[in-house]
């Protein structure tokens, strides 16, 4: 059972809070008091599925009397058509839930989706899907949890669980020698990755001691030579760039990891919609 942390629920609190404010007006002039209902979440069209959890916690905070039952494991492959869960209790409460409640559906579901578009394109090399740290503000838990379901890994989670050397880093503290170096005397028990553009640069990050090497926006010739000169001493990760199209060859170079942005920041919503059952 996914234990989702104190964060989270808050999260879901302020955005049912935004959403209903101090009451569902027109749920309130046109239910009756009391009414019971039941609802279905119904796939429009083909996904992979994550965020049951999440919407499940959107009714258990509004009303806990209501009844959550889902057909499906998250990360199963939803067909248009599927019913993927069933909702009953107070019909008030169930109109009041729905939007929240689908938009994290939606959201997680097609994160997951695009995610496990880009692990089928890498099949049979050693390559390994990384997100970012370009997610929604404040739904980088759910975001993250999504690529995992979706057969992604995560990149560190922010600031303060990766040391991450970038361009601006380097910028201001003059060059890549010493940025490593101060790294190294700081934290010895974190490994360090540095982010580099050309092979000058990925040279002199490896001859420094970098664990990690992200090789950022580089050319497929130059990723091929930087694997090439690494023999196994460095992780290397590839960055910046990545698409459908290309990711397939990239992996085909021998990288390690291959880190994008797009699959929180640019996944599209998938289309479910929540119908009252009579």
């Amino acid at each position: 059972m996914l234990r989702i942390p104190e964060s989270v629920v808050q999260y879901i609190k302020s955005a049912l809070e935004e959403d209903i404010g101090n009451k569902d007006v027109t749920s309130e002039l046109l239910i009756p008091e009391g009414l019971k209902s039941k609802a279905i979440y119904l796939a429009k069209e083909d996904f992979i599925l994550a965020g049951i959890p999440f919407a499940e916690l959107v009714f258990k905070l509004l009303d806990p009397t209501i009844n959550f039952k889902s057909y499906f494991k998250e990360g199963s492959s939803i067909k248009k058509g599927y019913t993927i869960a069933k909702i009953k209790g107070n019909a008030y409460s169930i109109l009041a839930g729905e939007r929240l409640s689908l938009n994290i559906l939606q959201r997680l579901s097609g994160i997951a989706t695009l995610t496990n578009k880009y692990i089928e394109e890498i099949k049979g090399t050693k390559a390994r899907i990384l997100d970012t740290r370009k997610t929604t503000p404040c739904m980088r838990y759910m975001e993250k949890y999504a690529v995992r379901i979706g057969g992604g890994n995560n990149h560190r989670f922010g600031l303060f669980d990766g040391i991450l050397i970038k361009d601006n880093h380097i910028a201001l503290i003059g060059n890549i020698k010493d940025s490593i170096k101060r790294a190294k005397t700081a934290h010895h028990l974190l490994k360090i990755e540095v982010e580099v553009k050309n092979l000058r640069e990925f040279k002199i990050a490896l001859e420094s001691g970098a664990d990690i090497i992200m090789l950022d926006n580089m050319p497929i010739d130059e990723i091929k030579e930087a694997v090439r000169i690494n023999r196994k001493r460095a992780i290397l990760e590839v960055s910046g760039g990545i698409t459908i199209e290309n990711v397939r060859e990239v992996a085909k170079t021998g990288v390690d990891y291959i880190s994008i942005g797009a699959i929180t920041h640019s996944a599209k919503a998938v289309d479910i919609s929540l119908e009252i059952i009579k």
